[in-house]
């Protein structure tokens, strides 16, 4: 079985699900739920999906840490309940759900990424039971509707296109169930911020730039394994999980089919979507301004120069790396880069091979280093619109 390896040396809990695995299961949706009031409303979204051909499963995998109140456990408990009795009325020969508990989580490590990890690693051994690595693991969250194709467009995509090891789908927050009008704008701000960042890494030249929702992507089973599973990260755990993906390649973006995640407020985590609404709405963090577009231009002339960098001689390294903005020129031996880049030579074959090693060292871990040191040293922050239209005007 191809995860009897990770399932040994990665998996903390035993089987939670007890249910024979059909040999046509080819889709699994997990749900991390911790002390939520929507997720019926979510599986209610999800079941009315159009048909699909795939057998899927969904995996509620019920979470609380041993330091949460009785209150949130008690409410956790009552959520079983309601999901058992759910599934006595809703579940069908082809979609089935599967709620399970994991309670009193070592605090150490409960948080976002422990939950999405105790969901995705039972998803693995279902697969593994039935020795499906290209079976598809499909993260979603417990405050999220989806469209009505959502199911019917990941599984066209990875049924067609077999190298497909990952998938972002679309996303849009739910803005017109907000009532206050300071809310409704910083959920468009916070969206607006997305894409931005998006677009401007791809104006730079990035070839790995990519949406990093943890409620909007899909993964292959032997994709997920390979890059060892979830991560524990009690925040971000999305970000880090996707972007480690990259290195297998380039990750499909499905545009025509959406995830409607909340816009609520949150306190939960430090950073991601509720995070920064509660900040925005506290009037601790200004989610009209962004990373300098500035930054990424800088970003945009090293990333042009890169297939020059292959077998480069020392001499034109130095001319080079003068001819670098000011910015980039100062973080780059932050990060070793002259060190890193003659191993990155000392290792590739080809100019293909050389870019590919390039961009698998100057990820999304280190643009965000460079961006955030930039706007330390270097660049202010600048106003969102403002942003926007230069990276609209730039990119023609």
């Amino acid at each position: 079985m191809f995860a009897e390896r990770y399932i040994q040396k990665n998996i903390i809990y035993p089987a939670f699900i007890e249910a024979e695995v059909l040999p046509s299961l080819s889709v699994i949706v997990v749900i991390p739920c911790l002390d939520e009031p929507e997720i019926l409303r979510t599986l209610e979204s999800v079941w009315a999906c159009k048909a699909v051909h795939s057998a899927i499963e969904v995996i509620v995998a019920v979470n609380d840490s041993e330091n949460s109140s009785n209150a949130v456990k008690i409410h956790n408990q009552e959520t079983c309940r309601n999901l058992r009795d759910w599934k006595k009325k809703n579940d069908r020969q082809n979609l089935v759900l599967h709620p399970i508990y994991a309670a009193s989580v070592n605090a150490k490590d409960a948080g976002a990424g422990m939950a999405r990890k105790i969901g995705m690693d039972e998803a693995i051994r279902r697969f593994n039971a039935v020795n499906r690595p290209d079976g598809v693991i499909i993260s979603l969250d417990a405050d999220c509707l989806v469209s009505p194709n959502y199911l019917q467009k990941i599984e066209a995509v990875f049924t067609e296109n077999k190298s497909c090891f990952a998938a972002t789908v679309n996303f849009k927050h739910r803005a017109d169930e907000m009532q206050d009008p300071k809310q409704k704008l910083g959920i468009q701000l916070y969206e607006d911020y997305l894409c931005y960042y998006k677009q401007a890494l791809d104006f730079a030249g990035f070839p790995n730039s990519i949406y990093t929702i943890g409620s909007a992507f899909a993964v292959r089973a032997v994709a997920y394994v390979k890059q060892g599973g979830m991560n524990r990260r009690k925040a971000g755990e999305d970000f880090y999980f996707l972007h480690k993906l990259t290195n297998l390649g380039r990750i499909i973006e499905i545009a025509d089919a959406f995830v409607y995640p909340s816009a609520r407020v949150s306190d939960r985590v430090p950073f991601g979507t509720g995070a920064a609404l509660n900040k925005w709405m506290n009037d601790t963090e200004n989610l009209a301004l962004t990373y300098n577009f500035s930054a990424f231009s800088d970003l945009k002339q090293l990333f042009d120069r890169v297939d020059s960098m292959f077998r480069i001689k020392p001499a034109d390294y130095t001319a080079l790396f003068d001819s670098l903005p000011v910015a980039v020129q100062e973080y780059l031996p932050a990060v070793g880069f002259s060190d890193k880049l003659a191993e990155i030579n000392q290792n590739s074959s080809s100019e293909s091979a050389f870019r590919k090693r390039f961009f698998q060292f100057f990820d999304g871990f280190i643009i965000l280093r460079f961006l955030n040191f930039a706007y330390q040293k270097h660049y202010q922050q600048q106003d969102l619109s403002e942003a926007i239209l230069q990276l609209n005007n730039c990119k023609g």
